[in-house]
């Protein structure tokens, strides 16, 4: 057969496969190797076809045919390369993409190949020289502008990438290019700026769900909850498998009170988050009514997700390390989004002030959120030996520089919580790693050596939940700053409080407050004439929404009061107007226990089997007041309602809180650096003697009661 004719009949299976008929095409092409066996564009045909469906080692045997035909076929080549890369084997197919260039160095999209393999190489800057090299050949090729500034993206290189993004998007609009860029808008903290690049990609591609999800996520992080309902509703109509967007709505109409909106959705998200899919974001999952054991199978499922995706990112960075010069003090590095006025720097600056004034160790502070200008991040930055700020960095960049900081033992402060970073935990910076404070949960991660707790909220017997081994402070893990002044409270005239009932708060978060913590406070409400619950006003809908719910069980809706958000210091100050604080479960309050506890408000709590659900609990047990851990719903009930109706006990329990405040060492941030200092040698002496990580116990303090 000649070759005008085999020519036409190739020219028959690129046209198949450009309609989508790959399963033709492969036959076809099938079909004329078996007369044809001699042609390399019939057999590269054929293996592409092959590759398109998934067939692997056939499209692999095809294209190896092609090239011992013609060992020179550069597209036989790159299609290979594109098999070893569905088949992990990011080396080979550099090597072969190199080959493919040598015969054909003019070709862009054989540069943008050789790029992605790079990319998926986790050689970043490489892949960044090869497209540029795809642009100096073809300055047009949409392709490999969009790599280009995706990996200028993960390089951290955030203003060009934008600048690239914004200059192909006038030329030639594109759903993908306005998805990057509403990333970086992201990235960068810029949410409506994010969310109209997001709305822009789905005028263009109004059938794509990661739209609708992303502009979501961006209306969400500007507290337009009833919006981001919306946007997540529309994705999951366009794709109902996006199981991302199904988790954020069930978080959202949590946090909207919608309990019975809920529930369908929280039933499947339970099922998923135990199908060892890692789909279910591990924080969200702590706010439903699981297990500790379901917690940890959450997490566990999530975090082989993140060390699937870092690791060829981890084998290129090989972060090895040098044992440091004896007698010199551990490096220790916490990182952590909240490094800003936020609860987290509220909660451990005291902590760290105090740590950077020992001689023993030396402290390191990884914020990865920019400045705000604000007091507490001043004091953090004095507090530290390096205070490095990485805001919008990506994971490579950020682990390399703890690495570089020859840091001995690294914290994540904030786990899997919003703005975490399990991703630079996972490329193993440190030699120790440590999970502490705002996630209340196993990480679930191997990558995680301990968690740092207290006996009360991991008491022994639940170790079996946690991958970590725990390194448990003779004291209640939460710090706090002893140093924030709680000022005067105005009238409760002022919140629209009673001036005599009884006040029950509740501050926490509103996704917090499921219908059956809900189902106590009413309860208590009945039986505690005049009383109200003061809670924070979250929006409109929430509070119709509770509202609803208590009329429906048998309150009048006048007897909720909701007020709003307030600087801190304020904030703590109107506790001083509630007369005893309801908790919630199964996630108690944690930072809102301890500011209720500071500022002399008691903390009424259930405690659970979950870390997440004991937190108050602690706060109070080595507070000594186990008055205020009650051990049923029953009890909690009865213990709120006891108060309620009796002024002289509530009293009493507010000169108790008084004095225990002061004796108890919950608040002496000095003690708590010493126990914290001596964990932290402990766990180097276990790592600079090669032991495995183990259970670490200092001995108790005496709690005073």
């Amino acid at each position: 057969m000649n070759s005008k004719t085999t020519s036409a009949l190739a020219a028959r299976v690129v046209e198949q496969i450009q309609r989508g008929d790959t399963i033709g095409a492969e036959a076809q092409a099938r079909r004329l190797r078996d007369t044809i066996a001699d042609d390399s564009e019939l057999a590269r045909l054929h293996g592409v076809a092959l590759l398109m469906l998934g067939r692997h080692t056939e499209a692999r045997a095809a294209l190896q045919d092609a090239l011992h035909i013609d060992p020179v076929n550069a597209d036989a080549m790159s299609n290979l390369a594109s098999v070893m890369l569905a088949e992990n084997n990011a080396a080979g197919a550099i090597k072969l993409l190199e080959q493919a260039i040598q015969t054909r160095p003019g070709d862009a999209a054989l540069h943008n190949n050789l790029a992605n393999a790079l990319r998926a190489a986790g050689d970043d800057e490489q892949a960044r020289e090869r497209y540029l090299a795809a642009l100096a050949i073809a300055p047009d090729h949409g392709d490999a502008i969009i790599n280009l500034a995706a990996t200028e993206m993960s390089l951290g290189m955030l203003a060009e990438a934008e600048a690239r993004l914004r200059a192909l998007i006038a030329r030639q609009p594109h759903p993908q290019t306005w998805l990057l860029l509403g990333h970086i808008l992201h990235r960068t903290q810029r949410y409506a700026d994010a969310q109209s690049s997001y709305e822009a990609g789905a005028r263009l591609a109004p059938q794509a769900a990661q739209f609708p999800y992303h502009a979501g996520l961006m209306a969400d992080e500007q507290h337009h909850y009833g919006e981001a309902v919306s946007f997540y509703r529309h994705a999951l109509q366009l794709d109902p498998n996006l199981q991302l967007a199904e988790g954020q709505l069930l978080f959202l109409l949590r946090r909207e009170c919608d309990w019975a909106g809920a529930e369908p959705l929280a039933r499947r998200i339970r099922a998923r988050a135990l199908d060892g899919s890692g789909s279910i974001d591990p924080f969200v999952f702590l706010a439903e009514d699981a297990t500790a054991a379901e917690q940890l199978a959450c997490a566990q499922a999530r975090a082989a997700r993140v060390v699937r995706d870092v690791q060829s990112l981890r084998q290129h960075l090989r972060l090895g390390r040098t044992p440091r010069a004896s007698g010199t003090p551990p490096r220790i590095g916490f990182l952590s989004a909240g490094f800003h006025a936020h609860a987290t720097a509220l909660l451990t600056v005291a902590l760290f002030e105090a740590l950077g004034q020992r001689d023993d160790l030396e402290l390191h502070l990884f914020a990865t959120t920019p400045g705000d200008r604000s007091d507490v991040r001043a004091r953090l930055r004095a507090a530290a030996r390096g205070f490095h700020e990485l805001p919008g960095q990506p994971a490579t960049r950020i682990a390399q520089c703890v690495h570089d900081a020859g840091i001995d033992i690294l914290i994540d402060v904030d786990g899997w919580c919003a703005g975490g970073m399990p991703g630079v935990f996972a490329l193993r910076p440190a030699p120790v790693q440590v999970s502490w404070l705002a996630y209340p949960g196993s990480s679930g991660a191997p990558f995680i050596d301990y968690l740092i707790a207290d006996s009360f909220v991991v008491p022994e017997p639940l170790q079996r939940f946690y991958s970590e081994a725990i390194a448990y402070l003779p004291r209640c893990y939460q710090p706090s700053d002893p140093n924030r002044p709680v000022g005067a409270a105005p009238p409760r005239s002022v919140f629209g409080l009673p001036r005599d009932g009884v006040v029950f708060a509740s501050f926490n978060n509103s996704w917090k407050l499921n219908a059956a913590s809900f189902a106590r406070m009413c309860a208590i409400l009945r039986e505690v004439p005049g009383s109200v619950l003061w809670l924070l006003n979250t929006d409109r809908n929430a509070d119709a929404n509770l509202r609803s719910e208590a009329q429906a069980r048998g309150l009048d809706p006048r007897r909720l009061v909701f007020s709003p958000a307030l600087p801190h210091l304020q904030h703590l100050a109107r506790y001083q107007l509630a007369d005893l604080f309801l908790d919630t479960n199964p996630y108690n309050a944690h930072t809102t226990a301890s500011d209720a506890i500071w500022a002399g408000c008691p903390v009424l709590t259930r405690p659970g089997e979950t870390f997440a659900s004991r937190v108050a609990g602690s706060l109070n047990h080595y507070l000594g007041m186990p008055e205020l851990i009650a051990r049923d719903d029953a009890a909690f009930i009865s213990t709120a309602i006891r108060y309620g109706n009796d002024p002289y006990v509530l009293k009493a329990l507010h000169e108790r809180l008084a004095s225990q405040r002061k004796a108890s060492g919950l608040f002496d941030m000095h003690a708590y650096a010493n126990d914290f200092s001596a964990l932290l040698h402990a766990m180097d002496e276990r790592n600079q003697q090669r032991l495995s990580p183990g259970t670490i116990n200092l001995p108790q303090p005496k709690i005073e009661d």
